[in-house]
């Protein structure tokens, strides 16, 4: 019998131990890192001041801090993140409130689980030149819309408060031209552009404009931006979400509190932005992500909001059913939040 050698042993054990740390590292991230947690992330639309807090967090390494891998994606279509979502093919996207209950009328199984822009961001703008001085004044008038259904909603609304429908105006879906129709005077007035993104750019370019935010005009008030997952994603691996959201958290604050570094942040995701516009939408954007609801954690949706927007939703059949809003909506994965 060959002599006890406990060293041996120990060498071991050690090796052991060493390749299972290895193989639970996993492969590395882009950067280098080990062990991090892939997650991917598609936008609503391209970079743009709206996902300020998503860039700084990637920027300052926020979510390398988490231990996640977030990869971002830009989608062709606007209306395919939430599709992407229900489909598992992205882990979160960025979408809108009422998109989300559009999806859950179509039988989508995805999930709100923050707000970005936590109020509306679309607009009726017109321009000083126009003489319009209210909405009484739109008769007659031609509004450019982006074709975009549930706003036609809006408008009715918007135009109810003051005793007209959509048979006194014009309306002319110009798609994604909004700008030029109502620059060119093709348009006395617009539905659908944001006041961050075209009330910032028709300032820049000089122009005099009358930005209305539609909460502002009769329409409930709602989350402009939401990040959005499957429910199915969410029970498989909650704490990803969480510990995106603290890390998204964080960005946003970094944001706020350095508007230039946030400007470079996007000029660098996007290039085709231009530098000075950027800037401007920045400033006017920053404060819209901003938490503003003492007691409530970061990205904050407010239940008893989604139901009167609900209830406008269906009132006006945009959606044929009212979902309550824990099925549409759930505040547990954001951060310091204890799971109900």
């Amino acid at each position: 019998m060959k002599p006890f050698r406990p060293t041996a042993i120990v060498v071991a054990l050690a090796l052991l131990t060493l390749a299972m740390g290895l193989a639970g590292c996993g492969e590395k991230s882009e950067d280098g890192t080990a062990g991090s947690e892939p997650l991917s992330v598609t936008l609503d639309f391209y970079p743009n001041p709206d996902h300020a807090g998503i860039y700084m967090a990637q920027k300052l390494g926020y979510f390398r801090d988490a231990g996640l891998d977030v990869s971002i994606h830009t989608p062709s279509d606007p209306a395919a993140p939430i599709k992407q979502a229900a489909a598992g093919h992205t882990d979160l996207a960025i979408s809108y409130e009422p998109e989300v209950l559009l999806a859950d009328e179509k039988g989508l199984d995805v999930v709100a689980v923050g707000a970005l822009v936590d109020t509306p961001l679309t607009s009726m703008i017109w321009l000083q030149q126009s003489k319009i001085g209210g909405i009484g004044d739109l008769r007659g008038k031609t509004i450019a819309t982006a074709g975009i259904p549930y706003q036609d909603a809006y408008l009715k609304t918007i135009l109810a408060r003051a005793n007209l429908s959509l048979s006194d105006v014009k309306v002319v879906n110009v798609g994604y031209g909004l700008l030029p129709a109502i620059v060119s005077g093709r348009a006395q007035a617009m539905l659908g552009g944001f006041l961050n993104v075209e009330g910032v750019d028709l300032r820049e370019r000089g122009e005099d404009p009358v930005v209305t935010p539609v909460d502002q005009l009769g329409v409930p008030t709602y989350n402009e931006l939401v990040l959005v997952a499957q429910r199915d994603r969410l029970e498989d691996d909650p704490e990803a979400i969480r510990l995106f959201l603290a890390a998204l958290e964080r960005g946003t604050a970094a944001a706020v509190a350095s508007p230039n570094a946030t400007t470079d942040a996007l000029l660098q995701a996007n290039p085709d932005l231009d530098p000075k516009l950027t800037s401007a939408e920045v400033k006017a954007t920053l404060p819209l992500l901003a938490p503003k609801r003492p007691g409530h954690p970061f990205g904050y949706m407010n239940p008893a909001q989604w139901q009167k927007f609900i209830d406008w939703m269906r009132d006006n059949e945009v959606i044929a059913s009212q979902p309550a809003p824990s099925q549409v909506l759930s505040n547990d994965y954001l951060p310091g939040r204890i799971p109900e």
